[in-house]
């Protein structure tokens, strides 16, 4: 039903919206107070409108890029097209367009998030609805900030509706000041949106939705930049028992589950089957540009299979895997050779198409194979479709505890193992719940070997979900980690795939945090540029 809903409150948007220059100062850019916000209709149509900025149709959010170009790590790297000038292989600089656009639809939804907010909080609201409808407006306000501080590093922190196009420019905000302020919109968030049993859907944020994301926020205010992940101080040690405080909030709601089969949470996602179980929060996308709805992504042919026949599902299979993930699986582990597809579709001269198996040196050949564009059902599209992506898994809420755990006491004790063993338990196809010496960690680790379990467990499990790069700047290891891989694809890599290596040569301490647009430094006198652009 809110896929149908955002499709239409698109069109709606698109009709009422006004250009802008500067993205922090420009007129309200889909409704003005005086003509909505009356009835209960009306408020959560302009929520939809908040929610819609998480796809962005032209692909700078999660419909394409915050699973790939934006988030290049260790896990995959672009065919050879795009191997010597261009994003994907960290060629770039402030007037990239891409980059510039990702900037602008942040502070859309930023502006829609503080429009709503300023509409509704000063209002006499006489239902539970309403009320949830403003908790969803704070927590998107500060997870819109959350990405904006977290690619951009310091950004301008504005928290009321721009109502007119000479309201003052203003200048950064401090991490300080902006994580604080992420942090009280989600807890605000927490105490008025709705259980997820009620919404019945996970393409709106419920009360487990926020508490996941807080306890996500506090791991990365842990690590860089807040902290210095090697040595970290008291303040980095309260964040991770904040971290733990919300992921056991999550897990004792009992609200959430792993779902048994691995390769059914992605089948889900394509087959359009809404499983509030293990997603947690998903981004809702609909339709396929086939007609006038305009809500579509490209999960499953950005991050697909490669394959030419349309009835089967497009995909020129872009993105193509490291040996270093495919390593990175213990045998028995059934997560591999799903997430990362053993075949490939080749079509004959006669127009058959049929799967042929990569060989086991094949590697590099191969493409993420989460979502399969097999499975979709109804008419298919060549570039684009309605498949949904998870924002947050019960898989990932498990993970954080255990490191956090790890982290806030210095080592493990048997929550921690627990947590990680049941993600361990389900990767190799085995209860959940019930103990496995074949595939729990051993017990007695260190705090450092714990870590790395971690760590690696993170690797393997979230793997083509935007997660692996944020993963590693948190833990201070980007740059590092990029280089290592360079350096491996040169020495070991066929000669044909060597081109590999070239994000990973290319990436810099500046690659940490994108730069600040061009189009913006030119409107807004008060900004400054990040460092090293």
């Amino acid at each position: 039903m809110m896929k149908r809903l955002l499709a239409i409150i698109f069109t709606f948007l698109v009709l009422l919206s006004v250009p802008s220059c500067s993205y922090l100062d420009t007129q309200p850019d889909f409704v003005t107070p005086e003509e909505y916000y009356n009835t209960e209709q009306e408020m959560l149509q302009a929520l939809y409108g908040v929610y819609n900025r998480l796809i962005d149709t032209n692909g700078r959010m999660y419909a394409r890029a915050l699973f790939s170009y934006f988030v290049l790590s260790d896990e995959f790297f672009y065919i050879s097209q795009f191997s010597v000038n261009n994003i994907r292989v960290q060629v770039y600089d402030a007037a990239n367009l891409d980059i510039g656009r990702f900037w602008e639809v942040l502070y859309e939804g930023v502006n829609r998030a503080n429009l709503l907010i300023d509409n509704l909080e000063n209002r006499e609201l006489d239902t539970e609805n309403k009320e949830a409808y403003l908790g969803e407006a704070y927590f998107l306000r500060g997870y819109y900030y959350f990405i904006l501080t977290t690619f951009f590093g310091e950004v301008p922190l504005k928290l009321k509706p721009t109502t007119d196009a000479n309201d003052s420019y203003i200048g950064k905000s401090s991490l300080e000041d902006i994580y604080a302020q992420i942090v009280k919109d989600m807890k605000a968030a927490e105490k008025l949106v709705l259980d997820i049993d009620e919404i019945g859907t996970n393409e709106r944020i419920s009360v487990t939705g926020v508490q996941a994301v807080l306890a996500r926020v506090y791991l990365k205010m842990a690590g860089y930049p807040l902290n210095d992940p090697e040595n970290p101080d008291e303040d980095a040690k309260q964040y991770y028992e904040d971290a733990l405080y919300y992921a056991n909030q999550v897990i004792s709601s009992h609200k959430h589950s792993l779902n048994p089969d691995f390769s059914r949470i992605f089948i889900n996602h394509v087959e359009n089957v809404n499983d509030i179980s293990e997603c947690i929060w998903e981004v809702g996308m609909y339709g396929n540009k086939i007609g006038s709805e305009d809500l579509a992504g490209s999960v499953g042919v950005e991050n697909g299979i490669i394959c030419r026949d349309q009835t089967i599902g497009y995909s020129g299979g872009p993105m193509h895997v490291t040996q270093k993930l495919y390593d990175a699986f213990e045998d028995g582990d059934l997560r591999r050779d799903w997430a990362i597809a053993p075949y490939r579709f080749v079509t004959d001269d006669s127009g058959v198409t049929e799967k042929q198996d990569w060989t086991e040196s094949q590697i590099y050949n191969r493409n993420p194979g989460k979502w399969r564009r097999e499975y979709e059902t109804g008419s298919k599209a060549q570039y684009y479709t309605g498949t949904n992506f998870p924002l947050m898994r019960y898989s990932d809420v498990l993970l954080m505890k255990a490191e956090a755990i790890n982290e806030s006491l210095h080592g493990p004790n048997d929550e921690a193992y627990d947590a990680i063993n049941q993600v361990r338990r389900r990767a190799f196809g085995k209860d959940v719940n019930t103990q496995d010496a074949g595939c729990d960690l051993q017990t007695g680790l260190s705090y450092e070997e714990f870590r790395d379990a971690v760590r690696n467990e993170r690797f393997r499990e979230l793997c083509f979900e935007g997660q692996r790069k944020l993963d590693l700047i948190r833990w201070g290891e980007y740059v590092d980690v990029m280089h290592r891989l360079a350096d491996d694809i040169s020495a070991d890599a066929p000669e044909n795939f060597r081109y590999a290596a070239n994000a990973g040569r290319n990436t810099s301490e500046r690659h940490v945090l994108f730069p600040i647009p061009t189009t913006e430094l030119t409107m807004n006198k008060q900004m400054t540029q990040n460092p090293g652009w």
